[in-house]
């Protein structure tokens, strides 16, 4: 691990940056030593609240210059920081507390990161679907370890995505995962990072001149659709990251020959961040490439037991925030447990072949199938309910259900859906319910759930 705590490089780059774009917002443009001079007075403010090392700071915050300086400060002072309220006694910055922060004379204390190692500086959060999302906790020491702000420590598949988020689009949530790690490693290829208005593909990449952005594999396939009926002009184009879940190596192949050179094809969960990439040279080059997830670096531990993966990455989270059942369900010994099914090829491969846990991910959130086949069996007229994910070109995964009626009833299905919607909400309502007489069974004696997708 590096001596310097996180975020100490970023602050660094800053300083030294002068007068470097690193934030277009339309017509404004935030350079190097202006985006410093945002987060010190943010800093300071910080301070004055009495945020510090051991408090709690949740970021309520739209996409800005001043949303990404107040991230970067809220890590500066040394504070657990979350894109959500979390704690009782947290400082909560939403617009019109960041305003009052912004108006905080500088108090002249250098701008050096007080982190310390062994304390939580992030929380970032799984999907809410099942009612309890869960925080995961990554470290002070975990976050300095991570490669994203030092050129050097780049992965191949890294050092070749860099240079092309010269103009990288952000959307969404700068506290999120995704956001703040690609952005971050824009800033140190020496690119800039622009704020979609409004987000949207294909429109937001032509009309901001954008080079690169996060994707997910629904909207990956709408936009591979669009560009086939009309085509937009994506010539600036050079890198979409893949995220949510896997691609089938066709669609894969078809999204290379629509859109050119230019999909990143990763897998990495909340937990541990980027596990592995494929290049779009690597899949060009070999065409077995495509039925992967990439290769993982050498810097991780990658560790197959009983065909579900485990993974220890430098920067991993190292449990859940208040949940010590789930905690060490996961981490293990200094190992993440996947929960999905894989295996490596004779050339360091990984290949995902389903998924130990019982999720489907919609839009890139993880739906659970359990808290869906509870909310369906509690209907009067449903003996049985089964769930099960499959591939859809809008949501990358859809949810599908199959009841088996209480004796004498006749389950309704708009009233399933809406039942679901309820409690669950509305990425967790089933594409498709099905009514059957009884469910198949596997030799085991359980529900062969492969035998419903099949028939």
């Amino acid at each position: 691990m590096s001596a310097e705590i996180w975020p100490q490089p970023v602050l660094d780059l800053l300083a030294t940056g002068d007068d470097r774009p690193v934030f277009e917002d339309g017509e404004r443009v935030v350079t190097a030593i202006e985006m410093a001079g945002l987060v010190r007075r943010i800093t300071a403010g910080l301070r004055a609240a009495g945020a510090g090392p051991g408090t709690a700071v949740a970021l309520s915050l739209g996409v800005t210059a001043e949303a990404f300086a107040a991230n970067l400060a809220a890590f500066t002072v040394g504070a657990t920081v979350s894109g959500r309220s979390f704690d009782a006694g947290e400082l909560l910055v939403a617009e019109a507390q960041l305003a009052a922060l912004l108006a905080t004379p500088d108090d002249g204390r250098p701008l050096l990161a007080a982190g310390r190692p062994a304390d939580v500086a992030r929380l970032t959060w799984t999907s809410g679907s099942t009612g309890r999302p869960k925080g995961c906790a990554q470290t002070y020491a975990a976050m300095s370890a991570a490669w994203a702000p030092y050129p050097d420590r780049w992965p191949p598949a890294i050092a070749e995505l860099a240079p092309r988020l010269r103009r990288y689009l952000v959307f969404g949530s700068l506290s999120s995962q995704v956001m703040l790690e690609y952005g971050i490693l824009t800033l140190a290829a020496g690119g800039t990072l622009v704020a979609a208005r409004p987000p949207g593909f294909p429109g937001m990449i032509e009309r901001h001149r954008a080079t690169g952005s996060v994707i997910t594999v629904g909207r990956l396939h709408q936009l591979v659709r669009s560009q086939r009926a009309d085509p937009a002009d994506l010539s600036t184009l050079r890198a979409l990251m893949v995220s949510g879940s896997p691609l089938e190596p066709a669609r894969l192949a078809e999204t290379l020959d629509v859109l050119g050179p230019v999909v990143f094809h990763g897998y990495g969960q909340t937990e541990t961040g980027m596990i592995a990439m494929a290049t779009p040279g690597e899949m060009l080059a070999d065409p077995r490439v495509l039925s992967s997830v990439g290769r993982p670096p050498d810097v991780h531990d990658i560790d197959i037991r009983d065909g579900e993966l485990y993974v220890r990455t430098a920067a991993q989270a190292s449990g859940y925030w208040n949940d010590p059942a789930e905690t060490a369900d996961v981490f293990r010994d200094g190992w993440v447990r996947t929960r999905d099914l894989a295996s490596l090829d004779d050339r360091g491969y990984l290949h995902l072949s389903g998924r130990a846990r019982d999720v489907i991910i919609v839009q890139a959130n993880l739906v659970y199938a359990g808290p869906i086949e509870r909310v369906l069996g509690s209907d009067p007229a449903v003996a049985e309910a089964y769930v099960v994910g499959r591939p859809d070109d809008e949501t990358g995964e859809a949810v599908h259900a199959f009841v088996v009626p209480a004796p004498g009833a006749i389950p309704d299905v708009a009233r399933l859906s809406d039942r679901v919607g309820r409690a669950l909400g509305e990425a967790a309502v089933p594409r498709s319910i099905r009514v059957i007489a009884e469910v198949p069974l596997a030799p085991s004696g359980k529900p062969d759930k492969r035998a419903l997708l099949a028939g």
